[in-house]
């Protein structure tokens, strides 16, 4: 008499959780990435309720010491208009130019900034916290 095991093991491995896994990762990532902030160094932004829905293209940086930097490139404050022309001048569309410019920096700063982009004919948006 001969028994047999009416118990037997798959060898198999279901990968269908896996797979619901990876693709729950992919879309946290996907609407995370979407959340990341243009400039990823901190500056104290004064407060306002305007949005804008403009697409940012070449970003301006002043932080409270007075340093400036181009899409998170440190600027020497004298090479700004020279370093802003060549960023522009790769810009098919209308130009702009959003500025992140610390509350604590002195307002003849951010009108310099703002002279150069009027000299150059430059779209600026002042960018700003939601309220």
């Amino acid at each position: 008499m001969a028994l047999r095991a009416s118990n037997k093991i798959d060898s198999g491995f279901s990968v269908s959780s896996m797979t619901d896994l990876v693709f729950l990762l992919l879309i946290f990532f996907v609407i995370v990435s979407t959340m990341v902030s243009p400039t990823t160094l901190p500056v104290d932004l004064p407060v306002s309720a305007n949005k804008t829905k403009e697409k940012p293209q070449v970003g301006v940086r002043i932080d409270a010491d007075g340093a400036f930097s181009v899409n998170d490139r440190t600027v020497d404050p004298l090479d700004l208009e020279g370093v802003l022309q060549d960023r522009m001048a790769l810009i098919q569309k209308e130009p702009t130019l959003v500025m992140h410019v610390d509350q604590r920096v002195p307002a003849g700063v951010t009108v310099g900034v703002l002279d150069i982009a009027k000299r150059n004919k430059w779209k600026v948006i002042l960018a700003t916290r939601p309220k």
